[in-house]
């Protein structure tokens, strides 16, 4: 007699906008082979269109409006109670748009990931296709990593590369880098919910070894 099949990871997504990223992900997840299921949908926005995403597609939604707390602790301590009634294997944020507090990150630890548009740890923070421009770089892109204590400052996991043209303008460059984001963001969350990726103290694993260094996106497939 089989035994039953082991239940999938469950994903929980974390958005306070439009919500592509969160679509891309929505869309992987209804792939045969998908290893992991997208539980909930939470957003600090009540208005925000993720939510009529995540409606769409028959996902549970939450909202945590940020504008009712009177302080980040408080914030994050409503989020958590929210998340944890949901009861998920990873949480990711997909465009969240809140600095979130020490203790909240903490208890999340290796289980939280998060998508930045950059190549960390180049351009932690806000305006970065813009300071990318002004720089001058030739290359700009997308990173994943695992969230920690310091912004935008996790190990990364993996990262995609776009050329940066004498005609990008900070616009052009966000539409470039959104593409790259909307392919990466579900392959890095497949490997997590297949036990290919943990966090280690500063450092991530990958097939149970150090990742020297991030993985890329290169012609739109990843190699290790």
């Amino acid at each position: 007699m089989n035994a039953d099949p082991a239940p999938l990871p469950r994903i929980l997504i974390l958005a306070s906008g439009n919500g592509t990223n969160l679509q891309a992900l929505i869309d992987a997840s209804r792939e045969r082979d998908f290893p992991g299921q997208v539980v909930a949908v939470g957003c600090n926005r009540p208005g925000a269109f993720a939510l009529e995403r995540a409606a769409q597609a028959n996902i549970d939604t939450f909202v945590v409006d940020h504008k009712k707390y009177d302080s980040r602790e408080e914030f994050d301590g409503a989020l958590m109670a929210e998340i944890r009634r949901h009861n998920p294997d990873l949480v990711v944020l997909a465009g969240f748009m809140r600095i979130l507090t020490t203790d909240f990150v903490r208890a999340l630890r290796g289980s939280l990931l998060n998508i930045h548009p950059s190549l960390l740890p180049r351009y932690t923070g806000l305006n970065t296709h813009q300071r990318a421009l002004e720089a001058g770089d030739e290359v700009h892109g997308v990173s994943v990593h695992f969230v920690t204590e310091e912004l935008d400052g996790g190990p990364v996991i993996a990262q995609a590369e776009v050329t940066v043209d004498p005609d990008d303008t900070a616009e052009s460059l966000a539409q470039k880098v959104q593409l790259k984001e909307h392919l990466l963001y579900p392959i890095v969350v497949r490997w997590f919910c297949e036990g290919r990726i943990q966090l280690g103290s500063d450092y991530v694993l990958f097939d149970g070894e150090l990742l020297r260094k991030p993985m890329r996106l290169p012609d739109e497939r990843v190699t290790h």
